[in-house]
């Protein structure tokens, strides 16, 4: 009788690990492993510009975070954050450390033009994809690097209409002051060419070396000519820095700048002198997708704030997402003629690429002002 017993129960065993076995057959596609990839973001997270950068970094991963929610992506992405504190040779490290791990598809950066002019070649040489996030010097998509593009417009598309509007409102004599990087010479360049189609007059042009401190002995002598507005052509500290010399010398005229300067680090190094800057800036325009991204921004409650540039991270790397959900990651030429070609609805608007991989969304600009320690919609004098 016992054995008899014995023979049933493991009959029976065997026919319930039988079905087990044929559930989890069964079951097994659906809980497969998404593929594993990692994406790039450079940017300064340090440094004078890092607010800059934080909140791009803050749109990369949000963008990461939502593409992993979605139970019908083939992927799971991992971010990989890295600093370039707005240093070119800082940036070039990043960027080789980014394609030099196999599992990187491709990668999202630059705040600073330079730094995204050094790290191009890095990219370039490994085939592996940069789309530009911040960046707008017009040198980095003239280069035509296939591996290369960018969802930000150039500084031309921001200089051109401050330059027509200033000589149309200030005055038509302005000075120039920029740096000698490749931004600052191209912002020097661009607003001499614009200011005088629309009938103004370059007074002076100086260009420093980057980092300078001290720009008394320029501003001195422009006090002493007629001019009717300052250009700046550097970014945020230098931009701050010489706002409060402007003030301290007594030469009470506005002080004129594109996005480069559009940061409240700026009205942390310029204090009250702040009050004289107007910029140009690239209007956002209101688009349910970044409506969404904003209130998706604002529930994460990321420790920092959104900043300018969190809107075209976060577009720049739903871009590569795409591309790689069209093409896949194996072949990486592949995957960079597929960003080149993509038609991508973003925050920004539809994000398509010209020839040169520069984003041909239309863009409107915006002038900005500092009152009461803050940046606002400039309303005139």
């Amino acid at each position: 009788m016992f054995s008899n017993m014995f023979s049933r129960r493991v009959a029976m065993g065997a026919v319930l690990s039988g079905l087990m076995l044929s559930v989890a057959g069964i079951s097994t596609p659906a809980f497969a492993e998404k593929a594993k990839v990692k994406l790039g973001f450079i940017g300064p997270i340090s440094g004078g510009n890092a607010q800059q950068g934080l909140g791009a970094k803050n749109g990369f991963l949000l963008a990461i975070e939502q593409a992993n929610a979605n139970p019908d992506g083939a992927y799971e992405f991992e971010g990989v954050v890295l600093d370039d504190a707005s240093d070119p040779q800082t940036g070039v490290s990043a960027a080789m450390k980014l394609v030099n791990d196999p599992d990187v598809a491709a990668a999202t950066g630059h705040w600073n033009s330079p730094v995204a002019l050094a790290t191009m070649p890095v990219f370039a040489r490994f085939q592996t994809s940069l789309v530009v996030w911040g960046a707008i010097s017009p040198a980095i998509t003239a280069q035509n690097l296939p591996e290369v593009t960018r969802v930000t417009p150039t500084l031309l598309t921001e200089n051109k209409p401050l330059a027509e509007w200033a000589v149309a409102n200030l005055g038509k004599k302005i000075a120039i002051i920029a740096d000698t990087s490749d931004y600052g010479t191209s912002n020097a360049t661009s607003v001499q060419e614009f200011v005088t189609a629309a009938g103004g007059e370059i007074v002076s042009t100086d260009l420093l070396p980057v980092g300078s401190t001290d720009f008394r002995t320029i501003l001195t002598t422009l006090k002493g000519k007629e001019v009717d507005a300052i250009y700046f052509g550097g970014v945020i500290t230098e931009a701050g820095i010489a706002a409060r010399q402007m003030r301290e010398v007594g030469l009470d005229k506005p002080m004129l700048g594109i996005s480069g300067m559009y940061d409240p680090e700026f009205i942390s190094v310029a204090g009250d002198a702040a009050e004289l800057a107007i910029v140009s800036y690239p209007a956002a325009q209101s688009t349910p997708k970044l409506e969404k991204m904003d209130a998706d921004y604002a529930a994460r409650a990321f420790a920092e704030p959104a900043s300018p540039y969190t809107k075209y991270a976060f577009d720049a790397t739903n871009v590569i997402i795409q591309a790689i959900g069209e093409v896949g990651v194996e072949d990486k030429p592949a995957l960079s003629a597929a960003i080149r070609a993509i038609s991508h609805e973003g925050a920004t608007g539809l994000i398509t690429f010209d020839e040169n991989g520069q984003t041909q969304t239309p863009m409107e600009i915006e002038l900005k002002t500092v009152r009461g320690g803050e940046w606002v919609a400039y309303e005139g004098k």
